[in-house]
């Protein structure tokens, strides 16, 4: 027999443990215990989809066209809502026919990106810490990493200018993201146009992940890589429906910007897959056609969790600014403990789930995430478990937990 007949590939030796489906073996373990848990772990909106977007898709299963194989580049009526959602949102005009491209999820665009663009050895920079498809995605296409690792004393902005010349002249791709996953920083119009400048002076594919667009609060715009001068020529801006319209489970969501880029994704794509359920792309265009009144509704949703955690927070030791935007609270651990070691901890006394910070990189250790994803009934019980448990933010020391009411 050969030897090691059956190993999966290299590609697949180089990706470190996907701490998110850890975190799901630990939460069925947990719950085979019998824990009531409280899942504060991934981006998952809780609630329904918007009912027109319901409603539309209800109608759209009752046509037979839409029940054969989409358009590879996406259905038309589809495109033009994106388009009209970037005129409206930022000014931008887009070629709905070359310039949007819809996807299975802005993960998978990210993701197939890198196979497109990315030969093994090239190298790509990536935030430390980021979203995980932002690195996974290159390192299954071979690419060598340059992290940045981004710090809480420069507000876990990008600090172009410790970028090697060496680096930045070789660069093939380049992956950020405003507003910030995990750290839920935000990036002021200055940084986009500098970044634009710094991608167009050393011919650096650009890629910005926008897909907490319309999460913003207390008055704050995002920006879109696509407002600034010149980034159609080098970049490209991925959008998801599954947070502002509660659509994660639909997996949908769009690329927009320089046609060429977008036309080399479309190419490996055609070979991958056959696009979107034409039901999920009527839904998807209703979302965005949505008046604003319903995004303002999102908004104060999560803002008023974000407020009510952080005072809750603020009881048991820890002071978190308050989050320009995104649906996530971005903790420290207390001196002492890791990120998967208080992660653990908290879960197993508390059943409380947050992902530990080094899910999303090296830089990410020392932190964890908390997503705005339950309702104020649910956060307050989880605050009561963590204060039952003896769980705070003593800088000083490390934690120190007891069990508590479950």
């Amino acid at each position: 027999m050969k030897p090691n007949w059956i190993a999966p590939a290299q590609r697949l030796k180089a990706l470190p443990p996907y701490v998110f489906a850890r975190l799901d073996e630990l939460k069925a373990r947990a719950r085979e215990q019998g824990l009531d848990l409280i899942d504060l772990g991934m981006g998952n909106p809780d609630g329904l989809a918007p009912r027109p977007a319901i409603d539309a898709a209800i109608a759209a299963f009752e046509q037979p066209l839409h029940h054969g194989y989409p358009p590879f580049e996406g259905t038309s009526s589809f495109r033009e809502a994106i388009a009209t959602w970037y005129k409206r949102r930022y000014s931008v005009h887009l070629d709905p026919d070359s310039e949007a491209l819809p996807l299975l999820g802005s993960k998978e665009g990210l993701t197939h990106l890198a196979l497109a663009y990315v030969d093994p050895g090239d190298i790509v920079i990536v935030p430390s810490p980021s979203y995980p498809a932002h690195f996974r995605g290159p390192l299954i296409a071979g690419a060598t990493l340059h992290q940045l690792q981004l710090s809480a004393e420069n507000n876990w902005l990008i600090d172009l200018s410790v970028i090697p010349e060496d680096v930045a002249r070789q660069a093939k791709i380049f992956y950020f993201n405003y507003p910030n996953n995990p750290t839920t920083a935000t990036a002021p119009r200055e940084f986009f146009e500098e970044i634009v400048g710094f991608a167009r002076h050393y011919e650096i594919l650009l890629v910005h992940d926008l897909c907490y667009a319309e999460l913003a609060f207390d008055g704050y715009q995002p920006t879109s890589l696509l407002e600034i001068s010149g980034a159609k020529e080098i970049g490209v801006e991925f959008h998801t429906l599954s947070k502002t319209y509660n659509m994660a489970g639909w997996r949908v969501g769009f690329v927009v910007g320089n046609s060429r880029i977008i036309q080399g994704l479309r190419t490996l794509k055609t070979n991958l897959d056959y696009g979107i359920f034409a039901v999920i792309q009527k839904a998807a265009e209703t979302a965005l056609q949505l008046p604003d009144t319903y995004v303002q509704e999102v908004q104060e949703r999560y803002r008023s969790r974000r407020d009510f955690l952080i005072s809750g927070l603020a009881e048991l030791g820890w002071n978190v600014p308050k989050s320009k935007a995104t649906m996530y609270l971005w903790i420290p651990c207390p001196v002492g403990m890791q990120s998967t070691d208080f992660a653990l901890e908290v879960l197993q006394t508390t059943g409380v789930v947050v992902t530990p910070g080094n899910a999303f990189g090296e830089a990410g250790e020392g932190y964890v995430r908390i997503s705005l994803i339950a309702d104020r009934d649910r956060l307050g019980k989880s605050l009561n478990r963590w204060k039952n448990a003896g769980i705070r933010y003593q800088p000083e020391t490390a934690l120190v937990s007891a069990v508590g009411d479950r």
